[in-house]
């Protein structure tokens, strides 16, 4: 990756309240705090202006430690591989960004993620800092996500999704379930598992709900739209997995496999909604599609 300015990175930094120590310079105390960065990357960040303090000034590799001082530093991550499929963006205006984002790009930044995600992308290519995720999906999944490009109008859109009042669809390739009857609904409690980011059903009140059609059908393999009515981390990936038909191409359900390199063959398809502020349905749709 080339060396990026604060600008250039696109995501926020992080904020730091400098904590009871006896270190001469904030240097130096960055350096204890987070040993896996060395001496050298911490004044290269330095020298360019991605350490600052609350007031945003930068600071220098001399500025005295201050216990209860509020510094923000910019993640920057050396090997950090770029990604060479790109998002669209399908719509904009003053307060939302809806941008059609491909298989393998986070939304956020995450473990060994910091420029190249969907925010960062965005926040670069349309100057704007105040860009916020209004709902994630996966990594692995492709498809729409819409962030609210306002701070003014931003809890009025958040509350849709916490109200459960956006229409959300996806489409999925799996093998045939000619033994269900369809639609189908799994209503299932899903919990975190074993390793901490695989979920998996268990038993007690349930947590999730997903609604399944059948799309299309071949022999080989059938199209299913999935509606989830609740949000769970991996809830369509682990319901489908569950009902013996595990999505294409993921490797983590119904167990942890390796897959190659083939996408996920899971698409984020749809998004339907009232608008609390213009009024009206508002309805958007990818453009992309999946490979099977």
């Amino acid at each position: 990756m080339p060396r990026l300015s604060p600008a250039e990175l696109g995501v926020g930094a992080s904020r730091l309240q400098l904590p009871p120590g006896d270190w001469n310079t904030v240097l130096d105390g960055l350096v204890a705090r987070f040993p896996s960065i060395d001496r050298a990357q911490w004044l290269d960040r330095i020298a360019r202006g991605l350490v600052i303090d609350r007031k945003g000034a930068p600071i220098a590799a001399d500025t005295p430690y201050r216990v209860g001082a509020e510094i923000r530093y910019w993640r920057e991550l050396p090997g950090e591989l770029r990604i060479d499929a790109r998002e669209s963006v399908l719509y904009l205006d003053e307060h939302l960004v809806v941008a059609d984002k491909p298989h393998g790009l986070p939304v956020m930044p995450a473990g060994n993620s910091a420029a190249e995600t969907l925010l960062a992308r965005l926040t670069r290519r349309l100057g704007n800092a105040d860009l916020v995720p209004l709902h994630r999906i996966d990594r692995s999944t492709a498809g729409l996500v819409m962030f609210s490009a306002c701070p003014a109008s931003r809890s009025a859109y958040h509350a849709l999704f916490r109200e459960r009042q956006v229409e959300k669809h996806y489409e999925a390739i799996a093998p045939p379930m000619p033994g269900v009857e369809f639609p189908h609904v799994r209503r299932t409690r899903i919990e975190r598992g074993d390793p901490f980011f695989r979920m998996r059903e268990v038993e007690g009140d349930a947590n999730t709900e997903t609604e399944i059609t059948v799309l299309e059908r071949s022999p080989a393999q059938w199209r299913y739209g999935l509606r989830p009515v609740t949000g769970r981390k991996h809830q369509l990936r682990v319901h489908m997995a569950a009902l013996g038909a595990p999505i294409f191409n993921d490797p983590l359900y119904p167990e942890l496999r390796e897959t190659g390199l083939a996408d996920l063959q899971l698409l984020a398809r749809s998004l339907d909604f009232e608008d609390p502020l213009q009024g009206g349905l508002r309805s958007f749709r990818s453009r992309l599609e999946l490979d099977c």
